[in-house]
Order: C-alpha cells, then structure tokens, then sequence
C-alpha cells in the first residue's frame, strides 16, 4: 500500500491511499469516541448522534444531504463502533470535494432538528426491539455486559428503550463537543485520490472542529459472568468466552490466531468436531475482539435443546486440547486465512480506507500491509498455545438463550477449566 499521512496543525490527520487503476474512492472522518465514551446517563447516545448527524445541519435539511450525494451516483453511511465512531462516502473521483463537504457538515453543524430527533430515537427503539427478536444477535450483547459488567465496555451500542428516549439535544452537542474533536479525528480516502488535494479540502472543511484533546474512557475490568434466560425457541444460542488481548499487546497477533485455529474455518477445531464429527451445532465458531485495553476471547454454537448438556464440555476439551497440542501445520492454516482475510478486504477502496482510519487513531500510523503479514507470520506454534493457555486461565464469562435447562452449570463449567467460577 501508498498511504500517505498528513497532520494538520488542529491535530487533524489526514491519510490517503492512491489506487491508480480506480476511478472512484471512498473517504470518509472516523472519530476515537464510540460508545465506550458515554457516560452512565448517555447509554445509547454514541449511536444516537451519528443517526443524527444524516437529519439535517445549518446549511441542508435531511432531504439535501441525501438529494446531494446521491444526484453524483453516490452513498453516505456510517457506523458507531464500542471505541470509535466513522462516516464515510462512496463517489467518483471528480466528486471527492463534494463527499468531504457533506461529511464535514453533518459533524461539524447538526442542527438536531426536535421532530428529527423525536422521529429518530423512535427508529432505534425499533432497532433495539430488532435486537430483541434476534437471539444469536442479542447473545453477544449478553456476554460484553456479563464480561465487563457496570461500565460502559458492558453496555450494548444501541442503547435501551428508556435510555434513548431520555436523551436529548443538550445531550447530543454535549457528546459531540468533546468526542469530535480534531486531535482524536481521521479524515481517510482511498481510490482514485491526489494526497495534496484531500488534505486541502480537510484543511479548509473541518477547521471548525474543536481543538484539544478528547476525553478518554475510564479503563476497562474484566469480570467475567454468567447469564443464561429460558425462552422459548427452537435453539440454544450460547457464548463462553475469557480474557482477551489488547489490540496492542505483544501476543495479540498470537491471541488471533489461535482464535482461528480453534474456530475460524471448515478446517478449525472447533467446527470439525462440534459439527462434522458430532453434529451438535449447525453454527459454531471462535473469534477474538481486541480493544484499546482488554479484549475477549470466545466460541459460539447454536444448538437444540436435546444436545445443550453436550455442547459445553464438547467445545472447553476442543479449547484445551488447542491450547496444549495445535500444531504446525493449524498455525498455517490460521495464519494463511488471516493473511488472505486481509489483503482481499484490502482491494476494496472502503475496506482500506477503514483500514487506515482504525490504525491511525489506534496505532498513531496505518500499519503498511507488509508489516502486518510479518507480524502475523512471525507467530509461533508455542506462541498461539501460550496466547491460548492464558486466555483460558482467566475467569470465565457465559451468556446463553433459550432452552437453558440442559445446560451445564456455573460450578461444573468452572470444575472443568479449572478455574474459579463467575458469579451467576
């Protein structure tokens, strides 16, 4: 990759990355403030202000930013994440100023219209009942709260029905004064892009976002839990996970691979022996969340209520047995995928443009992809089993739907890691 890195003297940088074959690019403004960043009364409010952000600024009403995009053959999109939150634009290449404009505004001037927001909050609240309705969704809702419980790491993105309704405008200006700030913000395009003109039109459209440093989120705890609810459905949805890693720590890179050698693929561990060999879950995988500052680490199955007494003993032996005996040819495997996952997402302008804007605020540069695939590359068998030994031995957190009765209890789940057990 070409990308290119411009600081501006507001903190803002700006990173480009130049696909010459292309004639169109993606750029977008991400922001290090997610939900993480909410304080306890402002549950949902992360996720609040960026559906705000489309409904209408000082210069165009909701109807104009969409009229406006759109007339060029482009989109607007957005998304809040638990640590950062990004707005992004998809245009031909002539349409870049256009796309830089539209962004820059609706982050920069939201007006919060009240019969906006009122209307707005009421598209949540059904996007939370979504939620509801959605169990191998929901799930993994359960395990952050039950993992990092009373902070706001534990809270679900979207908020609660009662928290978003509470919310208002001084709440909204409040949260986007001091998490949108241009010290804690990255202007990104990729595809058809001239670095020098990209950091012009930043320069003179974000001038107006406030200077000093954002607030940074308290640190996170791990706890770990168990929470398990009986509904009626046809399957048991349930996650275990444990300690993760840091996005930045010295075995990150190991933590994920042995997260894609247990579960990460039809060749995995986890799968070969949950599914083809047993056949007690149609879905089942691992996966590896790295933060700021912890991360976790866990597997899911869904599966029916006549094998949920097999599926947790089944999937803590295939963990452990991971853990002492992965070999050679799985850390292969896993790193090939990771490499591969990678440089695809990579020939997509938008993937790369996230690619970058989430290194930079997280790293202070985007990682070259060469020095990625060497970090990936130079994780050892020892190392993935260690990353996997580690992350085992901490407590553990369990979140489970459904038809829950079968399902093994806290103390022998815990008698079976061979640590302390959580708190149910």
């Amino acid at each position: 990759m070409s990308a290119q890195v411009t600081i501006l003297p507001s903190g803002l940088a700006v990173v480009t990355d130049r696909m010459p074959e292309l004639g169109t690019a993606a750029v977008g403004v991400t922001f290090g403030a997610g939900a993480r960043a909410e304080a306890s009364d402002e549950h949902g409010l992360a996720h609040l202000l960026e559906h705000m952000a489309f409904k209408g600024t000082r210069r165009r009403s909701a109807r104009a930013i969409a009229e406006e995009i759109e007339q060029v053959g482009g989109d607007l999109n957005a998304a809040t994440g638990v640590e950062q939150t990004g707005y992004s634009a998809r245009v031909m290449a002539g349409d870049i100023p256009l796309a830089l404009d539209l962004l820059a505004d609706i982050v920069v001037e939201p007006t919060f219209d009240p019969a906006e927001l009122a209307r707005e909050k009421n598209v949540i609240v059904q996007e939370i009942g979504a939620v509801e309705d959605t169990p191998d969704d929901l799930i993994f809702d359960w395990l952050q709260e039950a993992a990092f419980p009373g902070q706001p790491l534990g809270r679900s993105i979207l908020g609660t029905e009662q928290t978003v309704t509470a919310l208002d405008q001084d709440a909204l200006r409040r949260f986007r004064e001091r998490g949108y700030r241009a010290s804690d913000a990255v202007v990104v395009a990729a595809g058809a892009v001239e670095h020098e003109a990209v950091v012009a039109e930043a320069e003179r459209r974000f001038a107006a976002l406030p200077g000093g440093e954002a607030r940074k989120p308290d640190p996170a705890t791990y706890g770990g839990g168990d929470r398990r609810e009986k509904r009626d459905l046809e399957q048991l949805h349930v996650t275990l996970a444990f300690e993760g890693r840091p996005f930045d720590a010295p075995d990150a890179y190991a933590a994920q691979v042995f997260a894609n050698l247990v579960g990460g693929g039809m060749s995995s561990r986890l799968f070969q022996e949950v599914r083809e060999e047993r056949g007690l879950a149609y879905a089942v995988h691992a996966f590896h969340w790295g933060y700021s500052d912890t991360g976790l680490f866990g597997v899911y199955a869904g599966t029916g209520a006549g094998d949920a007494a097999d599926i947790l003993p089944v999937m803590i032996d295939v963990l452990h047995e991971a853990a002492e005996g992965a070999d050679e040819r799985e850390v292969a495997r896993a790193q090939a995928q990771m490499k591969a996952g990678l440089l695809m997402s990579l020939e997509q302008p938008a993937s790369r443009a996230d690619h970058h804007a989430r290194h930079q605020l997280a790293y202070g540069r985007p990682l070259d992809v060469a020095e990625t695939i060497a970090r990936i590359d130079a994780v050892t068998v020892e190392a993935a089993r260690r990353a996997g030994r580690d992350m085992l031995a901490t407590a553990f957190t369990l979140a489970a739907i459904g038809p829950v009765r079968r399902l093994t209890p806290p103390e022998r789940l815990a008698e079976r890691l061979g640590v302390r057990a959580t708190a149910a």
